[in-house]
């Protein structure tokens, strides 16, 4: 998955400001998309809700793991993981049976 890591902090940006951002940054880069996980440090706050429970002490959180194995190929993190997202571009070959 390719990360791409913007100061959220020099811009002064809120998560829902960040999430914003990363929706249109997505949309540049990836045409039709979709938001598979993110992941709000300051309020210890990820999505899908539980994902990392089983995934104490590994190297890779379990919104990442989520995201990964549905097809997230950009992941977009402010502020060194402050905020994070992953999207899964919306194309015919991700879709079974099309």
């Amino acid at each position: 998955m390719n990360t791409l890591h913007i100061d959220a902090d020099a811009l002064g940006l809120d998560f829902d400001a960040c999430r914003k951002l990363a929706e249109a940054v997505a949309g540049h880069l990836l045409g039709e998309n979709m938001l598979l996980s993110f992941y709000d440090r300051e309020r210890d706050l990820e999505s899908p809700g539980g994902v990392s429970e089983c995934h104490r002490g590994c190297a890779i959180p379990g919104w990442v793991e989520y995201a990964q194995s549905r097809g997230a190929t950009l992941m977009l993190s402010f502020s060194q993981g402050r905020f994070a997202f992953c999207f899964m571009p919306l194309t015919a070959a991700n879709w079974p049976n099309r």
